[in-house]
């Protein structure tokens, strides 16, 4: 893409999942391609929205630097090149799911992201938008604009946790809204757009007992809301990912909020294991910020100790 001076695919074919790695000499960022089970039937995109990550969170590969927002034709790029390789007429896709959560927080690039949505709305009428935020202390009259502008644009939160005392620990940026302040600023967009929020929660040891699922039921109304529980990914390369204890953890807790009246999917990224499919796992933009430290920013989260059980994934699919 003229938009970019480099561009390297990795693949699993096995998996059936691309990385795509995006670069300047100023600025990197990376998209994960999905197929489910081919493009022809399911294709998902999770691009980035910024260059590194001013919100430090200890649980992802890029939460120590920050290097840039994204332009406009820097974020329309990803999905465009990724449905490019694909092979298949978008139009002809039985669901193509395009996601803003791979790397950069979007609410902090709504300069950029509105208008990149309401480019790829217009390209790809029929592909869900979904952006997924860690809920920065912003407007969020924006995006609630957004949203009724542009009837397939949906909204996630990254909760992760069932108190703000843990999430603050996995998220240092200290300008984001609380559990209950994200609870109603999803419930305005749901009254705004008629369409349901979803909150991201990833089951691990500490937080995946009975109590949390009823704290999650106070906060977040079952009507109102739908659940993604993620089984979680490693950060760093040399850490093995995926394994059946997390699986269960993650699958046991969904069953917790499936009871509790959630519509609730469980997400086991494709990917993880092999080219760093799942969120966070960010390897080739750690190497790439290891070795141009002279252009990055050291995020909030810089120096606190690393989660080496994080608890996001880069994509939760409905």
């Amino acid at each position: 893409m003229s938009e970019w001076s480099d561009v390297k695919v990795v693949s699993d074919d096995a998996s059936s999942v691309s990385k795509y790695v995006f670069s300047h000499d100023d600025a990197v960022v990376e998209a994960v391609l999905y197929r489910y089970p081919d493009y022809q039937t399911r294709t998902v995109i999770c691009c980035s929205t910024q260059s590194g990550c001013p919100i430090g969170c200890r649980f992802c590969g890029s939460g120590d630097y920050f290097v840039r927002s994204l332009t406009t034709e820097e974020i329309v790029s990803q999905p465009v090149r990724c449905i490019e390789d694909t092979g298949v007429d978008p139009a002809t896709m039985g669901r193509l799911q395009i996601m803003f959560m791979s790397m950069g927080e979007p609410m902090l690039n709504m300069k950029a992201l509105d208008p990149a949505i309401r480019e790829l709305h217009r390209r790809y009428p029929n592909a869900a938008l979904l952006i997924s935020t860690s809920a920065p202390r912003v407007d969020y009259g924006q995006v609630i604009n957004l949203s009724v502008d542009v009837p397939t644009v949906g909204l996630q939160f990254s909760v992760h946790e069932s108190t703000d005392e843990a999430r603050n620990e996995l998220i240092p940026f200290k300008a984001k809204l609380t559990l209950e302040e994200i609870a109603s600023t999803g419930t305005a967009w749901f009254v705004n757009t008629g369409r349901k929020p979803f909150f991201n929660y990833c089951a691990h040891d500490a937080n995946s007992t009975p109590a949390d699922a009823d704290r999650i039921l106070a906060l977040f109304d079952p009507i109102i809301w739908c659940a993604t529980v993620s089984v979680i990914c490693e950060r760093q390369e040399w850490l093995p990912t995926s394994n059946d204890h997390q699986r269960g953890l993650a699958s046991d807790f969904a069953s917790k909020l499936v009871e509790r009246g959630y519509d609730t999917r469980m997400f086991d990224p494709a990917g993880q294991d092999t080219i760093g499919g799942g969120c966070g796992q960010l390897w080739m933009t750690q190497e790439w910020m290891r070795s141009n430290p002279d252009k990055t920013i050291k995020s909030i989260g810089f120096g606190k100790p690393k989660v080496h059980t994080p608890i996001r994934v880069e994509c939760a699919h409905d």
